[in-house]
């Protein structure tokens, strides 16, 4: 292929996978720009309708409505509280499974695989699951939000895989000298697992800040309710007061819709912030088992 060729097919080819690539990116981030321009929005210039990207006139008045109570600021704790221990529980108990089911030496290995395997394709259901949680005590406990949910199966047979491409050798090594399993899984195995640690981790408490099913099920004191579910109510209360988008309508109706709006930034805002600490691990944890040597 003669060279004038080539650099005009590469250059098409970059033109259109730009093109592309800004398109899907203007999709994804104009929903969130206009999720945070009504937020910060009046009453006023929401009811006349449209695409609101800027705002000609910001106000704080649904952030200070929302955070006139301590509902808002409390179940953003909770949501934290939840998060952080329950993403500690995730991780502590998906190795210490991990660790054994990544030995060919260990008995029963083969059973335990497949009931792990069974889980990923069927579940108890609603009620069973409900009644075991019952009998365990955990209603209206924050257990009830991280013991159900502590092991994924998927993120268990992932991360037993990964444990697998460390070398043996240094395991023997460490228990030369004088390192038992516990001493070698937190000395030797987990710190050169920290790239897979790190992606479980993102994962399970993403999975831990935008979970309020379980909340709804298992807590029934709302002074217990996370953010998520405080959102919910918000949500589910403004539906009805929003009505329609008629120009008989006071623009104070609209009211409600700059709060629900204000309202998901908060519940978004906290656990977004967490990435850019884990983006190094993360991106090197996302390619697990893909590239070896």
């Amino acid at each position: 292929m003669p060279a004038e060729d080539k650099h005009w097919s590469d250059r098409l080819f970059n033109t259109v996978n730009y093109s592309l690539l800004t398109l899907i990116s203007l999709i994804t981030i104009i929903p969130f720009v206009y999720i945070v321009s009504v937020s910060f929005a009046t009453p006023e210039e929401v009811a006349k309708g449209g695409l609101l990207l800027f705002p000609s006139e910001f106000t704080l008045g649904a952030y200070k409505y929302i955070f006139s109570t301590d509902t808002m600021f409390r179940s953003i704790l909770i949501s934290i509280y939840v998060t952080v221990f329950g993403t500690f529980i995730n991780l502590i108990l998906t190795s210490f499974t991990a660790y054994p089911l990544a030995k060919a030496t260990l008995r029963g290995r083969r059973t335990i695989l497949l009931m792990v395997l069974v889980t990923m394709l069927f579940s108890g259901g609603l009620i069973p699951t409900y009644f075991v949680v019952k009998a365990f005590g955990m209603i209206d406990t924050y257990w009830s939000l991280m013991i159900p949910t502590a092991i994924s199966a998927f993120n268990l047979i992932v991360l037993k895989n990964f444990f697998q491409q460390i070398p043996d050798s240094l395991e023997d090594s460490a228990k030369i000298d004088g390192c038992n399993d516990l001493g070698v899984l937190f000395r030797i195995v987990l710190p050169l697992s920290m790239p897979a640690m790190a992606t479980f981790g993102l994962f399970y408490a993403v999975g831990h800040w935008n979970s309020f099913f379980n909340a709804v099920m298992y807590i029934n004191d709302a002074e217990k309710f996370p953010v998520q579910v405080i959102l919910r109510q918000i949500v589910l209360l403004s539906q009805d007061q929003i009505g329609d988008t008629t120009s008989q309508q006071d623009p104070t109706d609209y009211l409600p819709q700059t709060i629900r709006m204000a309202s998901i930034i908060v519940a978004t805002v906290p656990i977004v912030l967490v990435y850019p600490f884990l983006q190094k691990h993360f991106a090197k944890g996302v390619l697990l088992g893909s590239v070896k040597g």
